[in-house]
């Protein structure tokens, strides 16, 4: 499969702060690409200088084959943007936004007419057609979004963290119309597309085909979801016991124990590379000895969440309903 979207060494400083430092990223046809971070790890400046909206310090961006310095008209033709924030025009219904960016995307109303009808059933739009852009929930936003990037047919879809402040269901259904996408389970995309989808949320995350990490504008891995929770296979154990922040603050005095985070009703320790799994009842009994209660201590399968930390340092965010990947 072909790359569609390839960046080599972009950078963008503003000022004194460098937002985005020697990323380099590609993402191939039929592909879904995570950038995963916190906030303020550079994402969407990310996303903006892909599709255009900045110009770079340095490197190289090429979308579809169109450098985005010396083509950049061509190169936006590719691209579907969806910002994390609703940018459409609120006073118009959903049927004139779409019109208006088919229309300055110069497609004939021949052209964008019956596609529009199409896609507006493809994302559940379609009985909200002539509704005020303004009275659309949160959700249906978003979708109305996508909408207005899918009629022009692009190759590329940038989408800077889409879901933000939408509810569990709608971030189901807009994560399937996604997949659907890609998967070409539709007959709105005659070519194969790329994505690239900025989030914060670790669930989010393993949906994706392959994953960068990004931490204070730095890609700091990269790699499939499994190849990316490899890195810690066997060094990630799950605690429960009372009182958990007891337990976090003496577990760290344990040689073995290399960090602790809460994780729910839990904790989850990262033990040291020479730790071994014969090494599970020590660190039980050192935190029984030490005055806490402990009902559990297990290895388990590491998740992203425990890999992101590991690497960064800090802790993302999670889908608010539970730390399940």
């Amino acid at each position: 499969m072909a790359d569609v979207i390839q960046a080599t060494s972009i950078s963008k400083r503003f000022k004194s702060a460098i937002a985005v430092d020697e990323v380099s990223l590609r993402v191939r046809e039929g592909e879904i690409y995570g950038l995963v971070g916190a906030d303020g790890a550079g994402k969407t400046t990310t996303i903006r200088l892909l599709c255009g909206a900045l110009k770079l310090d340095s490197g190289s961006i090429t979308i579809a084959g169109y450098d985005i310095r010396r083509e950049a008209d061509k190169a936006r033709q590719q691209i579907g943007y969806l910002s994390q924030r609703f940018s459409l025009y609120e006073d118009l219904t959903v049927l004139e936004n779409i019109r208006f960016f088919a229309e300055v995307r110069g497609l004939e109303a021949d052209e964008w007419y019956p596609r529009c009808m199409e896609i507006l059933q493809f994302v559940g739009l379609a009985e909200f057609k002539n509704r005020f852009a303004g009275q659309l929930s949160g959700g249906m936003k978003q979708k109305l979004g996508l909408a207005s990037a899918l009629v022009v047919e692009p190759k590329v879809f940038l989408f800077d963290e889409p879901t933000t402040g939408v509810d569990p269901v709608t971030r189901q259904d807009f994560w399937k119309l996604i997949i659907s996408l890609v998967n070409h389970q539709n007959d709105l995309n005659r070519e194969k597309v790329a994505v690239l989808v900025s989030t914060p949320y670790m669930d989010e995350a393993a949906r994706c085909h392959r994953i960068g990490f990004m931490h204070h504008g730095k890609i700091i891995a990269e790699g499939t979801p499994g190849e990316l929770r490899s890195i810690l296979t066997g060094r990630i154990l799950e605690l429960v016991g009372h009182p958990l922040p007891f337990l976090k603050n003496e577990v760290l005095h344990i040689p073995l124990v290399d960090d602790a985070h809460a994780f729910g009703d839990s904790l989850h320790l990262r033990l040291k590379e020479q730790a071994k799994p014969e090494h599970l009842n020590g660190i039980k009994k050192s935190l029984i000895e030490m005055g806490g209660k402990v009902d559990q201590v297990r290895v388990i399968p590491p998740g992203l969440e425990d890999v992101f930390i590991a690497l960064a340092g800090q802790e993302p965010q999670n889908s608010g309903e539970n730390h399940n990947v």
